[in-house]
């Protein structure tokens, strides 16, 4: 596997992980999903399955380039640990020229440390012309959703078998440092597997493959599906339900005002006429510690409300 420069100490230490320890993968479309993915995760993947997750395409073949690159500038800011791979949206890489300016694209604008592409032989010298070029690459196998015309597991029939095999040990002389093997057969997936020295991340494969990736969106309950593969590890749906409908009966009742803030760190809330004094005008400064303006505004507020009738209260708000 000759990948040269490009090797950097994520992609070493993914690569490392085979044989020793399983990689935990999940997909992220934003910064507020990354950031928590990036305390768990070893890959977090900016899938194109945002197409269908987020914008109810029918397919993630009309997901857009610049798409794929503003949902990936979003997650690259919540990502700090894990290593970020961004799929090349449909009809992006269809010769080794247009792959290389769009992959350049992509991590130029979205910092990523890596691209994903789906397909075997048909994109061996592309994924070349890649790795040459000091870009890592991830392949993807089995059922490929930017080309499938239907969702069918992969693998039963012995020559389906044995191309997608054949295309796995292409896509690792190719320079793949990894790769995605979806709704395999668990055989094919452990075979695929044992004979090749690169990370198999699976999705509908079974465990035999070296991690696992499921759309986070699934994993918590968000997106009401039900698929084969798909555990749901929470309902975050009826979470999501339960806080809007205590909410708007809140704003219809009238009783929304009554609560001003949230202390961020000990999750306490309190309530407006703990601080108003006597039905008086109260100036509340929101102000953070690590600000220097702002600790010098609010000793200056301070300073004022001791010399006046005003009651001045600081909210200290750090992130």
């Amino acid at each position: 596997m000759a990948l040269g420069k490009l090797m950097k100490k994520k992609i070493y230490n993914l690569i490392n992980k085979k044989n020793k320890s399983k990689i935990v993968s999940l997909t992220a479309y934003s910064k507020n999903i990354a950031s928590i993915l990036d305390d768990f995760c070893d890959l977090t993947l900016v899938g194109d399955s945002l197409g269908s997750v987020l914008y109810n395409y029918k397919s993630t073949r009309e997901v857009t380039l610049n798409t794929m690159i503003e949902h990936s500038k979003s997650v690259r800011m919540g990502i700090k640990k894990s290593l970020m791979v961004v799929d090349m949206p449909h009809n992006t890489y269809r010769t080794s020229k247009e792959a290389l300016k769009n992959a350049k694209k992509i991590i130029s604008k979205t910092k990523c440390d890596a691209v994903k592409l789906e397909g075997g032989k048909k994109i061996f010298e592309i994924v070349k012309t890649l790795v040459k070029n000091n870009i890592a690459v991830m392949g993807h196998l089995g059922v490929l959703p930017q080309s499938a015309k239907n969702f069918k597991y992969k693998g039963k029939k012995v020559s389906e078998r044995n191309k997608i095999l054949n295309e796995a040990k292409l896509l690792e002389s190719a320079g793949v440092f990894s790769m995605v093997l979806e709704c395999v057969e668990s055989s094919l997936a452990k075979k695929i597997t044992k004979n090749i020295n690169i990370p198999t991340i699976g999705i509908g494969a079974s465990n035999n493959c070296d991690g696992q990736v499921l759309v986070t969106d699934d994993l918590i309950g968000l997106n009401p599906i039900n698929v084969r593969f798909v555990k749901k590890y929470s309902n975050i749906r009826n979470e999501i339900v339960k806080a809007v409908r205590n909410y708007s009966k809140e704003v219809k009742n009238k009783n929304f005002e009554e609560f001003i803030s949230t202390e961020l760190f000990s999750n306490k809330q309190f309530n407006s006429k703990d601080i108003i004094e006597n039905n008086n005008f109260t100036l509340i400064n929101i102000w953070s510690s690590w600000c220097a303006p702002c600790r010098s505004e609010h000793a200056i507020l301070m300073n004022l409300s001791k010399k006046t009738d005003l009651n001045i209260v600081g909210l200290n708000y750090n992130f």
